[in-house]
């Protein structure tokens, strides 16, 4: 016999099932989760926590007309596969295949797209006022993760629903986790509501709702879990130990009873749960008694991360964001033999080695603790380890502050999530002239996560702000040195390192300091050959500039190669000579090319009157989509030593022989220029 997941490839199939036959359904589709993700990697734990939810909306709401809008989106697949993308899932994060987050470009089931945290209420909200406005009657959905109530956004947009819109369903997908486990006064605030007695039963209004429901045994059912609480329901379902609900505190006033009201009803939002998030038909009858609300309403769901799946549950972390795994045991296949590293992890082990040497470094992760490498300083140093959750404004002042007194706090964070703080690193580090450390982790390509996460721009929003220090290692050994060298500087510094294995290079047992501003020539000019190239090549292009070298050399070019180690200052004096010297320049950089390392060694020759050609190989001026490989992208937008060969040979020969127009066409060309 099929099975239902064969014959559901559309909402409305979604509706036309019995709860009996959903239920077989949800385990079809985590099945189905499993199996593909164990190939292609992904968002397992998220996905398999919201099956039943996503279930749930398609059953009573109506995509596209209804909206429904995903914090971060990572947590989409299922709503992917029942919006007419099963039969293409399996290509879910590779090459030309289905992103892995909502994308309005895919589908019209996806109404709104995103890859950070702490966005979806917001947007919401502005949709729902747009349909006020329009007269309209569509539902609009906000699906958010606990770990976004982290994110100061997420408050910016509670702070104005109640005064801006009647008609509002927010869903609070409460899984404990956002990557790592929640931190902080919000996840303790949430857990406390599990366990407090005037929430932890439905409202009457909402009771009398069910019991006019056509089916009495389900009416009666539920009625009994709201005379009940569901304190006693949840401790049976596996969403929260009893002791670890029975163990907390409650959190008293001194008076016997307990403190303020819940938050969001303080913001004017209908609070309605804790419910259980994997009971279908507790949440098809929820949501449709949010259907008839004329007031906003945050119904808070319970869900298990990794539902299903017992290695991930067992561990949330690794599985929230996961490569290839083996479906038996949840392990990931053991690197090549020879693999080095990733850069992450040998920045961590850095990090630690200098803090044995320095005990005024300290470690801001915001909510990454593994995929910064920051895990290894938690374990080693907990008491200099600072998880601040998704807030990454707050982690770059929190280190701002941190920095007044004294102290060396070393910021990691991805490239693609500190654009989000950059009002904090003006106007709160670089503007008071702090010696703050960011380490830019995913800088250039996170290849199939996609453009939310590829880390292409930050020289060029970095390049412009006075005090600025940026570097980017060429290996492992002199991001070593680089981040020695932050550690000794009164000013902003700024690290910029990929995804991924690093270079194999072995670390010194002692790093040493760098000269501010100062290239490393690896390899000058021979003397033989003829004409002359110069290559300077940031951070991890010098595999290509190597590459290009080489081919240049056989066709009898006399080529210099260079590491610029900084952005920001740059090595005037460096470029000056081989933008003399030679007669091409070629800049690489894994970064777009507007306001990047080449457009500034542009502007250092402009303004020293330098006139060589210079070609700039980077990224072209827009958003890259995702891909299997980082390789792939390289290949399709011209990242390559043989394309690079090509721009150096096509510049010198237009050197050789310059187009001359004519002076009546050229005057003629500047007319028609107005």
């Amino acid at each position: 016999m099929k099975r239902y997941l064969d014959m559901v490839d559309h909402p409305q199939h979604v509706k036309n099932l019995t709860l009996e036959q959903l239920a077989v359904l949800a385990q079809e589709i985590r099945e189905e989760l499993i199996r593909v993700l164990s190939v292609n990697g992904g968002h397992v734990g998220p996905n398999l926590g919201v099956v039943e939810l996503t279930l749930a909306l398609h059953r009573v709401f109506e995509t596209p007309r209804d909206k429904f809008v995903w914090d971060v989106s990572h947590q989409c697949y299922v709503h992917k596969i029942l919006t007419g993308r099963k039969n293409r899932f399996h290509t879910i994060r590779t090459t030309d295949g289905l992103s892995g987050f909502a994308s309005r470009s895919e589908s019209p089931h996806d109404c709104y797209g995103a890859g950070h945290a702490g966005t979806a209420l917001s947007a919401a909200l502005g949709m729902c006022a747009a349909r006020d406005r329009l007269g309209t009657n569509e539902h609009i959905v906000c699906i958010f993760g606990d770990a976004a109530l982290t994110n100061g956004i997420s408050y910016e947009a509670l702070n104005n629903i109640a005064q801006t819109t009647r008609r509002f369903i927010g869903i609070l997908n409460d899984n404990e986790y956002s990557i790592a486990r929640n931190v902080g006064a919000i996840a303790r605030y949430l857990n406390r509501l599990i366990t407090h007695p005037r929430y932890n039963a439905f409202s009457r209004e909402f009771q009398k709702f069910l019991l006019k429901l056509p089916k009495g045994e389900l009416a009666l059912k539920l009625a009994h879990k709201a005379e009940e609480g569901f304190k006693g329901a949840l401790a049976g379902v596996g969403l929260r130990p009893t002791s670890e609900v029975s163990g907390r505190p409650q959190d008293a006033d001194g008076r016997g009873g307990y403190g303020n009201p819940v938050l969001f009803e303080e913001m004017g939002l209908r609070y309605l749960g804790p419910i259980d998030g994997h009971d279908l038909p507790l949440l098809i009858s929820t949501l449709e008694f949010a259907k008839t609300c004329e007031e906003p309403i945050v119904i808070h769901v319970l869900t298990q991360k990794g539902r299903g799946f017992e290695a991930a549950i067992r561990n949330p972390e690794k599985f929230h964001g996961s490569g290839p795994y083996d479906i038996r045991t949840g392990d990931s296949p053991p690197p090549k033999a020879g693999t080095p590293p990733n850069w992450q992890d040998v920045f961590g082990q850095v990090l630690v080695k200098l803090c044995r040497q320095n005990n005024y470094l300290v470690g801001i992760t915001a909510a990454m603790p593994s995929g910064t490498g920051l895990k290894l300083l938690e374990k080693t140093f907990p008491d200099r380890y600072f998880d601040v959750g998704i807030a990454e404004e707050h982690a770059v002042i929190f280190a701002a502050g941190m920095a007044t007194m004294g102290f060396r706090p070393v910021c990691a964070i991805y490239s693609t999530f500190l654009q989000r703080a950059y009002d904090c690193i003006h106007h709160d580090v670089c503007l008071q002239d702090l010696p703050v450390i960011f380490c830019m982790d995913r800088a250039g390509l996170s290849a199939n996560d996609g453009p939310t996460h590829h880390g292409l721009f930050d020289i060029a929003y970095l390049r412009c702000l006075p005090n600025v220090i940026g570097m980017a290692p060429k290996d492992e050994d002199e991001l070593q040195d680089m981040l020695f060298t932050a550690t000794l500087q009164s000013h902003p510094c700024f690290i910029r390192y990929p995804r991924g294995p690093a270079e194999g290079v072995p670390l010194k047992d002692q790093p040493q300091p760098l000269e501010i501003g100062k290239a490393e020539v690896l390899q000058p000019f021979s003397g033989q050959g003829h004409p002359r190239a110069a290559l300077f090549a940031l951070g991890n292009m010098q595999s290509v500039a190597r590459k290009a070298a080489e081919l240049l050399r056989a066709a009898g070019w006399d080529v210099a190669l260079i590491n610029p180690r900084f952005f920001k200052p740059l090595d005037a004096g460096t470029h000056e000579f081989f933008g003399r010297t030679a007669h091409v320049v070629a800049t690489l950089e894994d970064h777009v090319l507007m306001g990047g390392y080449g457009s500034a060694v542009l502007e250092l020759y402009s303004d020293r009157g330098i006139t060589t050609p210079v070609v700039r190989l980077g990224w072209p001026d827009q958003f890259i989509e995702h891909a299997s490989t980082v390789e792939h992208l390289r290949r399709k937008y011209g990242l390559t030593a043989e394309r690079l060969v090509e721009q150096i040979q096509a510049a010198w020969e237009r050197v050789q022989q310059p187009e001359r127009i004519p002076a009546p066409a050229l005057v003629a060309e500047c007319a028609s220029a107005g």
